[in-house]
């Protein structure tokens, strides 16, 4: 059976109704997935394909756009279903007609991820691990936010790194590891519900002007890192930092740990897409061990 039969029936199943696939366009944009646009019996969906071995990535993204829908901060595309057989994973998702965010859009998604970062919980991390791209993303649950940081974050990611970069990149990562604590001087973040990996192309907006966030890397984790990683690839418009800063003022020392957690965005990169990436992760250790 090929896995469009299965998908066909897994969305018939899900949403107890009559449906057949009566036309399929494949939706570029994405480096991990395979994405289409399903139309069938009055119903559009929004499918993600990959190779039957990423059957648990698609489960940690519908569980993370769940953890996010019950917040109702923020809109992200509801899960459907999602499902594998011998040849394939899939996750179906709510189709939504997205627009680039333009600057109302914009200053509304400001306002709504710092209602999303007050939603916290009792530790950092999560129920589950989940992905960042494609690699793997490990959220075991911390009371330590510096120590998940250092292990679950920027030691993962070294160790990923250990025969892509140079030498120096690793033993330098490892002297700065060690002086985390530094960053953190009277600053103890709350473990807040982040998005994990926001940047320009995981957001847009409804035709009607709502933002809408997508393809979540979701844990619990200091506000700062969603923060952060919205400014390493191009950055949002300053209407959205101004209305993010109006409903939940940063601490003064955000500036100083940005790059701190954008590196760790940058060593996945580097663990993704090859070697181009090491110069950066290298001066922005440098900048970093400059600073302590």
């Amino acid at each position: 059976m090929s896995p469009w039969q299965d998908i066909e029936l897994a969305i018939r199943e899900a949403i107890a109704a009559p449906f057949a696939i009566e036309s399929r366009t494949a939706v570029g944009g994405g480096d991990i997935n395979e994405s289409f646009r399903v139309r069938g019996n009055g119903l559009t969906c929004f499918v993600k394909v990959n190779g039957a071995d990423r059957a648990e990535m698609f489960a940690a993204e519908a569980t993370g756009l769940e953890e996010i829908l019950r917040t109702g901060a923020v809109r992200v595309p509801r899960p459907i279903c999602r499902g594998a057989n011998r040849e394939a994973s899939w996750i179906v998702l709510e189709h939504l007609e997205l627009l680039p965010a333009a600057e109302a859009g914009m200053r509304a998604l400001g306002a709504s991820l710092a209602r999303l970062h007050r939603v916290t919980a009792p530790r950092y991390g999560w129920t589950r691990d989940n992905t960042i791209g494609s690699t793997p993303q490990v959220n075991t649950p911390s009371d330590d936010w510096i120590a998940f940081w250092r292990e679950r974050r920027l030691g993962f990611q070294l160790g990923l790194a250990q025969s892509k970069g140079p030498g120096r990149l690793i033993t330098n990562g490892e002297r700065l590891m060690e002086k985390l604590p530094a960053f953190f001087k009277g600053y103890r973040p709350a473990p807040s519900l982040l998005h994990g990996d926001l940047w320009s192309g995981n957001a847009a907006m409804m035709p009607g002007g709502e933002p809408v966030i997508y393809d979540p890397a979701t844990y619990y984790g200091d506000r700062e890192a969603d923060l952060a990683m919205t400014e390493l690839f191009g950055g949002f418009p300053p209407s959205f930092y101004e209305a993010y800063r109006a409903e939940y003022p940063l601490d003064p020392g955000y500036e100083i740990r940005k790059p701190l957690y954008n590196l760790y965005h940058v060593l996945n990169h580097l663990n993704l897409f090859g070697s181009g990436y090491g110069a950066q992760a290298e001066r922005m250790i440098k900048q970093l061990l400059a600073q302590v």
